[in-house]
């Protein structure tokens, strides 16, 4: 069943990821377009064929077929998404879960996803969204406006997009957004970064930060492990970079696959002449699940290894996750290594970058968004 507002209010209270049955998805051949939204970025083909042209898969779907991420079809020559206003999982969140370091620390965020991926990761920890079809999942019924008014009421002053992949439901985090900054409120994107520049141009201009997950370092690994391509992620980088958008990167190490040391090296190396050394970078800790579940748990020893080599390669801000009370969580001033945010898993016990940019000490400026004012 599809909940009411009323339900749903009683719900999100709990703060837990909720999810409600609902199997609807069955196109009407009176009105084939009765409550879906068509996708804002495609083509018509001959023969009733749309292409997709939102990611760099530019599926091809023929007519009432569904593209990779499994969340849109082709009905007669025009491309629905199947999961506007549908979102499958909702919860609030520290801004430090997603994670964001170095944007709005300690602030609580609206948290949402629909189902579907672009990508298949084999160690996917929502697996059991971004690998499911939106008639195989439970999900909501709440309208971009139903979300932004919630954020309002409970004065939570950012929305993350967020759990799955973004960019499969554009259309829906895109008014979202739009309207979120209308009424003062950030929007932030979680994202593989696997998504072509026009959208995501346009997209941007309504976010205040994106992080970007950096499976590996190699084609090979995306390939293999992801579905996906590297190139196509780096040029989503470095797009940021020349937007002048808040972003940082996030790393899950894998033991074996992805936690070589050339390619650590080499990875480390070109965030920083590329995009700066004023990036903030996360090496997260590898725990086994969906279909990578024969790999043991990344060593916090490897960790402290990747750490020591990114920060002798120049990055300024480098830190560990999924290690809860490591030294490595807390953000520290680049000249004088004064800790300036001090992290225990998602608290803070102490910011001294609230009212201002600079270091206490030393007054080296902290590259990032800590004034709740500013979008």
């Amino acid at each position: 069943m599809v909940i009411n507002r009323r339900q749903f209010l009683k719900a999100i209270g709990t703060c837990t990821a909720l999810s409600f049955l609902n199997s609807d998805y069955a196109l009407s051949s009176d009105k084939p377009n009765d409550g879906l939204r068509e996708v804002s970025f495609y083509k018509k083909l001959q023969d009733g064929v749309v292409q997709c042209l939102i990611c760099p898969k530019h599926c091809r779907i023929v007519n009432q077929g569904r593209g990779y991420c499994g969340n849109k079809l082709n009905d007669n020559g025009f491309y629905y998404s199947l999961v506007y206003s549908r979102p499958c999982a909702i919860n609030i969140d520290p801004i430090e879960k997603k994670p964001f370091y170095h944007f709005l620390p300690g602030v609580q965020t609206y948290s949402l996803a629909t189902a579907g991926c672009n990508f298949s990761c084999k160690f996917c920890q929502n697996w059991h969204i971004s690998q499911a079809k939106p008639e195989e999942i439970k999900y909501f019924n709440l309208s971009p406006t139903d979300i932004v008014e919630e954020a309002k009421t409970k004065k939570i002053p950012v929305i993350a997009f967020t759990y799955g992949e973004p960019i499969v439901f554009y259309e829906y985090m895109y008014d979202i957004a739009q309207l979120a900054r209308k009424h003062g409120i950030h929007s932030v994107m979680v994202s593989n970064g696997f998504i072509n520049k026009e959208p995501f141009q346009k997209l941007c201009a309504q976010l205040s930060a994106v992080k970007i997950d950096l499976k590996g370092f190699t084609e090979e690994f995306y390939q293999k492990y992801c579905n996906g391509s590297l190139q196509a992620v780096l040029d989503t980088l470095l797009l940021l970079k020349e937007l002048k958008i808040h972003f940082e990167i996030v790393v899950l190490v894998i033991p074996t696959l992805n936690d070589n040391a050339k390619e650590i090296k080499e990875m480390c190396r070109w965030i920083k002449n590329d995009l700066g050394d004023d990036v903030p970078v996360h090496f997260s800790r590898f725990c086994p699940m969906y279909k990578l579940t024969n790999l043991p748990v990344t060593a916090v020893k490897t960790l402290e290894n990747i750490y020591q080599t990114a920060r002798e390669s120049g990055l300024k801000f480098v830190y560990l996750g999924n290690v809860a009370t490591h030294y490595a969580e807390s953000t520290y001033c680049p000249s004088c290594q004064k800790v300036l945010i001090k992290r225990v898993g998602y608290h803070i016990e102490e910011n001294l970058l609230k009212n201002s940019n600079k270091c206490p000490d030393c007054s080296t400026i902290i590259t990032g968004i800590w004034n709740i004012e500013k979008k």
